[in-house]
Formats: C-alpha cells, structure tokens, sequence
C-alpha cells in the first residue's frame, strides 16, 4: 500500500484493508472508479470518478482490478494538487 503525504499534511492512497486509515485522523473515502461487467461476460473499469479513461474488456476480473489499481496509482495518487 502506497501512502502520498502533501506538505500541508492531507494523505491519500488507493484504499486497501492493509492499515487501519482512522487512525492517521479523519478521512474521507470516495469511489475512484468502477469495475463492472459487460453484456459479454467481460470486465470494463470506468476511471470517470476521477476523471480518468474507460478500458478493458478484460476476461477476469481480477485482471480488471489490477489494471484499476495500475492507473490509480500511476495517474491519480501520484498528481501533485491533492484536491481530487
């Protein structure tokens, strides 16, 4: 699990069981995306919640998990503005 820390103290990570986030203060959780299935059997992730593409099909879902937590952490953890 990777934790960002902005200066002015706000923390944000992809949300994971792995560490008890209360207890870093008060938090805020919000959807990042989507992971659904298709009329095919198939998995999509939608990274529209934050403001991020549509891809897929892949045919595990488990597959479309990794993907989902490979962009988050790539193009939305990293941004440097911590607002969104």
């Amino acid at each position: 699990m990777q934790l960002v820390v902005a200066s002015h103290g706000e923390i944000r990570c992809v949300y994971h069981e792995a560490l008890q986030l209360g207890n870093l203060g008060s938090m805020t959780i919000r959807r990042g995306s989507n992971v659904e299935p298709d009329s095919a059997g198939n998995w999509q992730v939608d990274l529209a919640p934050v403001g991020g593409p549509c891809f897929g099909p892949f045919t595990k879902r488990s597959d479309a998990l990794t993907a989902e937590v490979a962009w988050l952490q790539e193009h939305w953890l990293v941004r440097s503005d911590l607002t969104n």
